[in-house]
């Protein structure tokens, strides 16, 4: 206590001084109006600055549930779509009946693990049997395809990516009836090859490549990636196409797992057809 008695002793002049000046100032913004704006305007500049600070902080410290919820909006969205519905119509001259039944339900889910520069790539996830995956369902990104799923536990499920030697995912040039197999060659993990194009088409640079919808995993129009460049097999009828691939696997966060609603449906009824073939 003798201390501060001391020190305040020896600066008494100090404090005088801006507790006069502090006094000073409050009653000129009192009775000034003009100073009394300017001083609650400065204020308000320098508390909103802080707040603006304060709030960016606090959205970048939220960033993962803001991506968990865009995410899930993202897959809403997606099942609410024409392409995820199943057109079930019955037309006659005097009835038209049309019933629209759900057939693909996108599941969203979050990358907990995955590779990317090695020969066969696969991802992890966060969702399993227990939300409804089953091997064999195809599995995009916000960009376009990313793989199918192959490993099924009751919480995760391992997705073959596309970039692995042995996935086949049929697609199309859009605007074309052409398909064929898209794979990767096991080196640029952004280009995949286009096979199996007649080379009649006259291909442009920057032509959208997307999901053909043959078959029971993809629906039509997923996005696949753009042409970089075109090759005609030697003195065949049929091209090879290189295609930039629409998904960055590198910074690759959420993706969304496809339940077709009737793939075990169209799956039973092509057995049959093959059963029929072998009789």
């Amino acid at each position: 206590m003798r201390n501060l008695w001391r020190f305040i002793s020896n600066y008494n002049a100090f404090f005088l001084f801006i507790i006069f000046f502090t006094t000073s100032i409050i009653l000129l913004v009192r009775n000034n109006d003009f100073q009394r704006a300017s001083s609650l305007n400065s204020s308000n500049q320098i508390i909103g600055n802080i707040y603006n600070q304060v709030n960016s902080i606090t959205k970048y410290l939220h960033l993962d549930v803001v991506n968990d919820s865009l995410a899930k909006e993202n897959a809403r969205l997606r099942n609410m779509l024409p392409s995820s519905f199943f057109s079930d119509s019955l037309k006659t001259k005097l009835i038209k009946d049309t019933i629209h039944r759900v057939q693909y339900q996108y599941i969203e889910a979050e990358v907990i693990n995955k590779t990317v520069t090695s020969r066969n790539n696969y991802l992890t996830i966060n969702k399993g049997s227990v939300h409804g995956i089953k091997k064999g369902m195809g599995v995009i990104g916000p960009s376009g395809v990313v793989g199918i799923v192959w490993n099924v536990s009751p919480d995760f499920a391992s997705i073959q990516s596309v970039l692995h030697e042995d996935t086949r995912i049929t697609s199309s040039i859009a605007g074309t009836p052409y398909f064929g197999p898209l794979m990767w060659n096991g080196k640029d993990p952004n280009i995949v090859t286009l096979s199996d194009i007649p080379n009649q088409l006259h291909i442009k640079k920057g032509m959208k490549v997307i999901t053909s919808g043959l078959g029971r995993i993809f629906p039509k129009g997923i996005a696949v990636g753009s042409i970089v460049a075109s090759g005609i097999k030697g003195g065949g009828n049929f091209m090879d196409i290189n295609v930039n691939l629409a998904t960055d696997f590198y910074s690759l966060q959420h993706v969304y797992v496809i339940k077709n609603f009737f793939a075990e449906e169209q799956a039973t009824l092509e057995a049959q057809n093959k059963e029929s073939i072998n009789e």
